[in-house]
């Protein structure tokens, strides 16, 4: 490493923008992989002064980090800390313009999100409602709608009491741009229903105003997305899934297991709400990947 004295001017001015970081109380993960990332760039920049570093020496960089064998999801991180380094400056005064911008972002591959398979569903839904779970006949309620019927979360917050409709086994559902559709229900939702009205019932019976919402606090206010998203990653944290479960995993669940057990591609269409039938196509991807998955672990010819 270099001394004091010796430091580049690119060292200098990251050896600051760190420090400013850390007045501002930047997560320590952050920081950590700015360090990582700008040491690189001055690192390659030498000791050239700022105005000798244009758009053409950031792509340098870039396609040095690739000869490296770094991913694209790394040299894309690194382009986001020089940028982040170059806006820093550009306030203190030290640069007019951020050649950064004139350079692309690399084009990262569109990740399918992974769904759990049917047995984590069940682990998640089958027997009692873990000790975590707050108001466990709500949070059985909420789990078995987003699976169940595919919703998505702002969705599920929006259901009234009365959009219920008990004879016909089906729920209205508020989609975006306030379309309406009805989405059915089965069995699970319906026990569900018959043990969670009670206990909202007995929330709610000493309140003044008269709360429409069909899931609820535990003061009886209308239940948010962001609490569906808390409560969904504590139960199934607690039983044994990864923490990057959200409530639209549920959602990709529904899709794709209704496509792994035979259901017709405009059907789940309708259920999901996708105004185009291309959005639904991605469950032929997620299920087609879980069809090669299958085949690869279990075929005697791909072992």
């Amino acid at each position: 490493m270099n001394s004091k004295a010796k430091r580049t001017p690119v060292e200098k001015a990251v050896d600051q923008f760190l420090r400013s970081l850390q007045e501002r109380n930047a997560s320590p993960h952050t920081i950590k992989a700015y360090s990582g990332d700008l040491e690189s760039f001055a690192g390659y920049t030498g000791s050239r002064p700022w105005k000798e570093i244009d758009h053409l020496t950031v792509r340098g960089f870039l396609s040095h980090l690739y000869e490296k064998g770094l991913s694209k999801t790394s040299v894309a991180r690194s382009l986001a800390a020089v940028r982040s380094l170059y806006r820093w400056l550009a306030q203190q005064g030290v640069v007019e313009q951020n050649p950064a911008k004139l350079v692309a972002t690399p084009k990262l591959p569109k990740k399918l999100p992974r769904v759990p398979t049917i047995e984590e569903i069940n682990t998640v839904l089958e027997g009692e409602m873990p000790e975590v779970a707050s108001f466990p006949e709500r949070d059985r309620l909420l789990l078995e709608l987003l699976y169940g019927c595919g919703i998505r979360n702002s969705e599920l917050v929006g259901i009234n009491v009365d959009d219920i409709r008990l004879s016909a086994d089906a729920i209205l559902i508020r989609g975006k741009g306030k379309k309406e559709r009805y989405v059915p229900f089965g069995d699970a939702v319906r026990t569900a229903l018959a043990t969670y009205l009670p206990r909202r019932q007995q929330v709610v019976r000493g309140q003044k105003q008269n709360n429409a919402a069909l899931l609820i606090n535990q003061r009886g206010g209308r239940l948010t997305t962001r609490s569906v998203g808390r409560i969904i990653k504590t139960i199934a944290v607690a039983r044994g899934l990864p923490p990057d479960v959200h409530p639209h995993t549920l959602r990709h669940a529904f899709g794709t297991h209704l496509l792994e057990e035979g259901a017709d591609l405009r059907a789940i269409q309708e259920m999901l709400g996708h105004e185009r039938l291309s959005t639904t196509q991605r469950y032929t991807q997620l299920s087609m990947k879980h069809v090669l998955d299958v085949y690869d672990r279990t075929h005697p010819r791909a072992k």
